[in-house]
């Protein structure tokens, strides 16, 4: 296989006295399609935000493309472009969805506004809302702020081509939407991996059904800090693992230990 886009040796993590990731070992190759899972709690979202660099871990070492990071993403730029999409989709409310998606390039680049805007408005097509540039937030359906919250995260400055990401990172993007906006965001996630030039890597932190069957091509499952699970989504749902087949099913029997 090639070399790794990102690996995590022996990645650890604590808050207080719980043991968040507990000597994580996951590698992430250039254009695949991840889906993590695991009970609520257990550390998934977290690790997105290990693999953004977001977030300091206690242990282990991270490398992205080869390379060590030292610190978090404050500390030094990585060598690929790592985007993050947020569960809630933390627009401001003041703003259009115009000024929203092109925030950042406003604030921290030279581009004049006719481009900012031209450029706002090809992500906004790109995932599926274009004529909204003029709404604000509070006319928007859950759906389509959450499209407009992963039309922000994909936005990068032409000038610096570098900041187009490789690896977009989902955080629960379908929580919360009925099936029909679901499925147009996990059309959209899709759609994305195949355009040229970036995204081409992803993974979703989820536990809807219909985000993994139609987004997943691999499933690393998370349980008490550790990886229980790591293969192909087929064989992830053909499993006998005791741990899978309590997931999928619901069930409050089995290893996975639930509250209440």
């Amino acid at each position: 296989m090639t070399k790794p886009l990102i690996e995590l040796r022996g990645v650890s993590l604590t808050f207080g006295q719980q043991v968040i990731l507990d000597a994580v070992d996951l590698t992430i190759y250039q254009g695949e399609a991840i889906a993590v899972l695991g009970p609520s709690g257990t550390g998934k979202s977290t690790i997105l935000r290990v693999i953004c660099g977001l977030q300091a871990v206690d242990a282990g070492e991270i490398y992205i493309q080869g390379k060590l990071r030292e610190g978090t993403i404050e500390d030094a730029e990585d060598p690929i472009g790592i985007g993050m999409v947020f569960q809630q989709a933390a627009l401001f409310d003041s703003l259009t969805v115009e000024q929203n998606v092109g925030f950042l390039l406003y604030r921290h680049s030279r581009l004049p506004a006719a481009e900012i805007r031209e450029l706002v408005n090809q992500k906004l097509e790109l995932v599926g809302l274009p004529g909204t540039g003029d709404l604000y937030p509070a006319e928007l359906s859950g759906g389509m702020r959450k499209r407009v919250s992963l039309a922000r995260a994909i936005i990068s400055n032409p000038e610096n081509p570098k900041d187009t990401p490789e690896v977009l990172l989902y955080d629960e993007p379908t929580a919360g939407l009925d099936p029909i906006a679901s499925t147009m965001i996990e059309d959209v996630i899709r759609q994305l991996h195949t355009v040229e030039g970036g995204y081409s890597t992803y993974a979703v932190v989820t536990h809807q059904d219909s985000t993994i069957r139609r987004t997943a091509d691999r499933i690393i499952f998370l349980y008490q800090g550790k990886v229980q699970w790591d293969g192909s989504r087929e064989e992830a749902y053909r499993s006998d693992n005791p741990i899978l087949q309590q997931f999928f099913s619901g069930s409050i029997k089995g290893p996975i230990q639930t509250a209440g």
